[in-house]
């Protein structure tokens, strides 16, 4: 009976391995532990570094880092640029693949400010936008669509808050969110420039977004 049983069991083995085996040269990426999906991208209306307006339908498609800064920043923002830049030019060539950087203090940086910002990166406009608006939509766009800080801060009046953070978030073809990085640390920095490839290669989906919330 041991003899029969010991049988059974390496003749599934075999065939659970045999499966999986199968699977992994049919399916591509088949054997990869998926990025979870942390939020979604909700609508929003701005205005890129050349004056043009800018929708989330806009970037339907396409895999893309995301930030929030000041220009006249004078500490953290140089250095999670600095850091984006590398990010910028290891992915510049990837047809689908942008940076989009956002100001949290709209009421100095208007487009023409961030469009002489972007001159002083040298960096493609077509590859990386920088965005103004509303102060409130950004706010609300950084907490409820990016995860990039806390909802508790804008519990106070919105001409009363100024939100200062060191966090990316990286967004997949259908406008959700997968993957929240420290954009001042090495080892997560290193874990974006892994990660992008692999969003890279999943397909986009059908509607505006994946979770037909915001499809027309």
């Amino acid at each position: 009976m041991n003899r029969k049983w010991l049988y059974y069991g390496v003749f599934f083995a075999v065939l659970i391995g045999g499966f999986y085996f199968t699977m992994t040269k049919l399916i591509p990426g088949y054997e990869e532990v998926k990025l979870p999906v942390l939020s979604y991208v909700r609508p929003f209306s701005f205005i890129n570094q050349d004056g043009e307006k800018v929708t989330e339908t806009d970037l339907k498609g396409r895999v893309y880092v995301t930030e929030f800064f000041f220009t006249t920043c004078p500490n953290i923002c140089p250095m999670l640029n600095t850091n984006m830049k590398v990010i910028y030019e290891k992915f510049k060539s990837e047809p689908d693949f942008i940076v989009v950087s956002h100001t949290c203090d709209p009421d100095r940086d208007s487009f023409p400010v961030l469009k002489h910002y972007s001159d002083s990166l040298q960096v493609d406009n077509k590859k990386w936008w920088f965005l103004t608006g509303r102060k409130d939509s950004l706010y609300l766009t950084a907490r409820n669509s990016y995860l990039l800080d806390d909802p508790k801060n804008g519990l106070q009046k919105i001409e009363d808050q100024f939100m200062h953070t060191q966090f990316f978030a990286l967004v997949d073809r259908n406008g959700r969110v997968r993957k929240i990085y420290d954009g001042l640390k090495k080892k997560e920095l290193k874990e974006l420039e892994e990660d992008i490839p692999r969003i890279l290669k999943e397909k986009a989906m059908d509607g505006n977004f994946s979770n037909n919330l915001f499809s027309k």
